[in-house]
C-alpha cells in the first residue's frame, strides 16, 4: 500500500512538540541484515546448488525472473519470516531484497511476484525433488569441518496441519486434524537437516524411514567408510522394520519404546523403589531397569531399558530398545545419550515454527514437497552461518572454573554453562527469531551511484556491534571452490 495519498500527519501524545510523520523519498528496507547472510551464501553456494539442481525448461527469451533468483527470494523471505509467496508482492520492490537476489535497486525492474513465484513452485517435478535430495545430502557432508569419528542422525517426524484442499492431506486421529506427516533427519554433530521428506496425512511416522536411512548411510560411507553411524528415534519408530534395517546396515541404534502393560509390570517394583526413595529425601528420584523384552509381534528379544523417575510432580516411566555396548552395565548413560536428542528436536521446531515449514499450502502435493525443501534449506543456511560465526566459548569464559570437557560438565555445571554461554552469544546460540531482532531486521537507507551502492544503518542501531562482528566473519570465510 502507498502512503503518499495519507501522509503526511501528526501525532500529539507528546506534551511539547508535536510529531510529524512523512514519506521519505530514499530507498529505505528493513531487512538489511540479509547483506551479510548472502555475503555467507556465496562463499557456500547453498542457494546457487539448490537452483542448479531445479530444470529450468523456459527459453531464455522468455526469462525475466532466473531461477536462482526465485529461490533466493524465498530462502532469504522465509530467513527474514516472510514465508508466504503473498508477501513478495510488497518484498519485490525492496532494494535489499533486489541486492540479495542480484538486481541493482535502480527502478529498472522489480523482482518476481507472487503469480509468478506460484508457477515457480508448481512447475517442480518428482526428478527436480530427487536431485533436491541429493543436494541437501552433500550441504549435510559438507557441513563437517573435518572427517567425523561418529555421525548421529535423529529421525523424527512433526505434524504440519493443512487448513484448505491440498492434495493428499488427510485427517489424523491422534492429531485431530487433517494434515500432513513430514519426516526430517537432522545430524547431532553439526545440527544440519540431512534429509526431509512430505508424506501422507495418515501415514505412521516409520513410514519410509528405512529408505532413507538406506540412501544417508551409502552416501556417508562413500565418503567416510569406516565413520560410527548413531540413529535415535521416538516411539513412533520403534518397529521390527526399523531395527532389522539398523542391525542390516550395521548403526548403532537407541529407539523410544511405549510404556505397554507388560513393561508396566516387569518396572513397578523399580519405580515403587524410587518413589520410596523420593519421600524419604524430598529429592528427585532416576532408577534405571536393563533387561531383555520381547513384544508379541517380535520376532526376537530386544535389550530395554527402562527409566523410571519419582519427583515432586509426580512419577513416569520411559522405555528404549538399543544394541549400544554397556547398555545392561551402565543403563542411565545409555539412556541419557538418547535423552540429548532433544537438542536435534530443537531443529524440528525451528524449523516448523521460526521457519514455519508447516506453511504448505500449494494445492499440489509435489510444490508443497518443494516448499519443504526451501525452508530446510533456509534453515541449512542459517545453522552454518550459526556454526561459522559463533564465539565457540568455553566454560572460562563465562566464569566456570573447570578442568573437564564441556561434554563431562555435570549438574549444576552443565545448565549454568550454557545459560551463560547463550547470554554472552546471542547469535552464535540463537534462533531464527534472534537473528532476526539482532541482525536481520535492520532499517537502511541504500544508494545507488554509477560507482557504487552505499548501505546506511541508523547511528542509534543498539545491535550494530553485531553486524558488524557478523560481517567481518562472513568476509573473512573462505569461499568454496
Amino acid at each position: 500500500m502507498s502512503l503518499q495519498g495519507v501522509l503526511p500527519f501528526v501525532f500529539d501524545f507528546l506534551p511539547k512538540k508535536r510529531i510529524e510523520v512523512e514519506v521519505s523519498p530514499a530507498r529505505l528496507s528493513g531487512d538489511a541484515g540479509l547483506l551479510p547472510i548472502r555475503q555467507f551464501d556465496e562463499a557456500i553456494q547453498l542457494t546457487a546448488r539448490f537452483a542448479a539442481a531445479l530444470d529450468d525448461l523456459r527459453s531464455d527469451s522468455d526469462v525475466t525472473h532466473t531461477k536462482l533468483s526465485m529461490v533466493r527470494q524465498r530462502i532469504y523471505g522465509i530467513l527474514a519470516g516472510y514465508e508466504d509467496q503473498n508477501d513478495h508482492d510488497a518484498l519485490r520492490s525492496d532494494p535489499v531484497f533486489q541486492l540479495v537476489c542480484d538486481r541493482l535497486p535502480d527502478g529498472s525492474g522489480d523482482l518476481a511476484s507472487q503469480p509468478t513465484l506460484s508457477r515457480f513452485e508448481n512447475a517442480v517435478t518428482i526428478a527436480d525433488l530427487w536431485r533436491l535430495r541429493d543436494v541437501m545430502c552433500d550441504e549435510f557432508l559438507d557441513s563437517f569441518e573435518t572427517p567425523p569419528a561418529r555421525i548421529t542422525l535423529d529421525l523424527d517426524a512433526f505434524d504440519d496441519e493443512a487448513h484448505g484442499r491440498q492434495q493428499l492431506i488427510f485427517f489424523h486421529g491422534y492429531y485431530e486434524q487433517y494434515q500432513y506427516l513430514p519426516i526430517a533427519i537432522t545430524c547431532a554433530e553439526t545440527d544440519a537437516v540431512a534429509l526431509v521428506g512430505l508424506r501422507h496425512g495418515t501415514c505412521p511416522a516409520w513410514l519410509g524411514a528405512d529408505d532413507d536411512l538406506r540412501y544417508l548411510v551409502r552416501r556417508i560411507r562413500a565418503r567416510w567408510p569406516d565413520v560410527e553411524i548413531v540413529v535415535r528415534a521416538d516411539s513412533g519408530f520403534g518397529t521390527p522394520l526399523m531395527y532389522d534395517v539398523c542391525e542390516e546396515l550395521r548403526l548403532t541404534h537407541t529407539i523410544g519404546l511405549g510404556m505397554n502393560p507388560r513393561l508396566k509390570a516387569l518396572s513397578a517394583d523399580l519405580l515403587a523403589q524410587a518413589q520410596r526413595q523420593f519421600d524419604e529425601t524430598g529429592l528427585k528420584q532416576r532408577l534405571f531397569l536393563s533387561l531383555e523384552y520381547q513384544a508379541d509381534s517380535w520376532p526376537a528379544p530386544r535389550q530395554v531399558v527402562i527409566k523410571c523417575e519419582a519427583h515432586a510432580e509426580g512419577t513416569n516411566r520411559r522405555a528404549i530398545s538399543t544394541n549400544r555396548a554397556g547398555w545392561s552395565v551402565s543403563p542411565q548413560a545409555v539412556y541419557d545419550e538418547y535423552a540429548a536428542r532433544g537438542e536435534s528436536e530443537n531443529r524440528n521446531k525451528e524449523l516448523k515454527r521460526e521457519l514455519a515449514a508447516d506453511r504448505t499450502s500449494d494445492h499440489r502435493f509435489l510444490a508443497n514437497f518443494f516448499r519443504l525443501y526451501l525452508h530446510a534449506a533456509a534453515l541449512n543456511l542459517l545453522v552454518r552461518l550459526r556454526r561459522a560465526t559463533s564465539r565457540r566459548l568455553q566454560p572460562d569464559d563465562v566464569g566456570i572454573q573447570t578442568d573437564v570437557p564441556t561434554e563431562a560438565l555435570a549438574a549444576p555445571q552443565r545448565p549454568t554453562f550454557f545459560n551463560r554461554r547463550r547470554r554472552d552469544d546471542p547469535l552464535g546460540e540463537g534462533f531464527a527469531c534472534t537473528w532476526r531482532t539482532r541482525l536481520i531486521k535492520a532499517a537502511a537507507e541504500v544508494i545507488v551511484s554509477a560507482r557504487r551502492v552505499l548501505i546506511r544503518l541508523s547511528a542509534s542501531w543498539p545491535f550494530a556491534d553485531e553486524y558488524r562482528r557478523i560481517s567481518q566473519a562472513v568476509l573473512a570465510y573462505p569461499r568454496d571452490s
